[in-house]
């Protein structure tokens, strides 16, 4: 299944693109898509609930704005330098064990919604990642049993205002966590249709020029690795998105850099799930 969210900010409602691409909203059998809903089984009453008709569904007129499709995660984690040719270009080698740090919930907002250029801001960069959506909560899981944990996959946008991360007293969190810096989207991709991540193709254009290109199979540390690995250090809720690291090709890799400005159009995708795109526009 394919899981959305649309509408208005502020009155987004939850919904699901058919096996015939045909958009449909759900909010009156499930009214939100959030740590709720995958705690108490809800992408299997959600199937069921397909499978029996779509009673009391509506159709989502053609032009709705998509929200994220996770409703509130309690927890954006990342992972920095899971990408051999990423950590190269980030001036460090591949780490023994993954590098983690968190992402604001305020970040994060719809897949196409404009990304904001804060008034004090020069290096912003861009960096696709597949997302995983945590399913069921988890503690010390063993790496075998971490796809069992695990909801669907998404796509986050890992916006980053380098000159906050790296510089005067820089810190990852403040550089990566400011309103707008996590788009995530356009769907997720339940793990029953999506069921093996190792090796998706993954890019991201600006302007309509490639930047990156990469294969998640170049991965430094897997999927079930990472759930694994994170949940030892912190319990993974419901609706929780792992970020997995980005591919080499981002702005701070060229020589020079090329960091982003307003009025550019930055698009990310990934093979199997869909693809976003935003304009990057200046804080009012």
């Amino acid at each position: 299944m394919r899981l959305i969210r649309h509408g208005d900010i502020g009155s987004e409602r939850p919904g699901v693109i058919l096996a015939d691409g045909k958009l449909i909203d759900v909010s009156a059998e499930f009214p939100s898509f959030d740590e709720v809903f995958f705690a108490n089984g809800g992408i299997d009453l959600l199937r069921s609930w397909i499978v029996a008709g779509c009673h009391n569904s509506t159709v989502i007129d053609d032009g709705a704005r998509l929200a994220a499709p996770i409703d509130r995660p309690s927890k954006i984690i990342c992972v920095g330098k899971n990408y051999a040719d990423h950590a190269k270009e980030f001036g460090g080698g591949v780490p023994d064990e993954p590098v983690l740090f968190m992402k604001a919930s305020s970040a994060y907002c719809g897949p196409n919604d404009d990304v904001i250029l804060p008034l004090d801001c020069d290096k912003l960069d861009y960096e696709v990642e597949l997302a995983v959506v945590i399913g069921k909560a988890c503690r010390r899981v063993a790496e075998n049993e971490a796809i069992s944990h695990i909801a669907g996959y998404t796509i986050i946008c890992d916006y980053s205002e380098r000159a906050w991360q790296n510089e005067h007293s820089g810190q990852w969190v403040k550089g990566k966590s400011s309103d707008t810096f996590a788009p995530l989207g356009p769907c997720m991709v339940t793990t029953d249709e999506l069921t093996d991540t190792g090796d998706l193709s993954l890019w991201s254009k600006v302007n309509g020029e490639s930047r990156q290109n990469g294969r998640s199979s170049d991965m430094i540390f897997s999927v079930p690795f990472l759930v694994s690995y994170i949940s030892r250090f912190m319990t993974l809720l419901p609706g929780d998105v792992i970020a997995t690291g980005t591919p080499g090709g981002v702005g701070m890799g060229y020589n020079p850099p090329q960091y982003l400005s307003a009025g550019d159009q930055v698009e990310q995708g990934i093979e199997g799930i869909g693809s976003m795109c935003q304009c990057v526009s200046m804080d009012d």
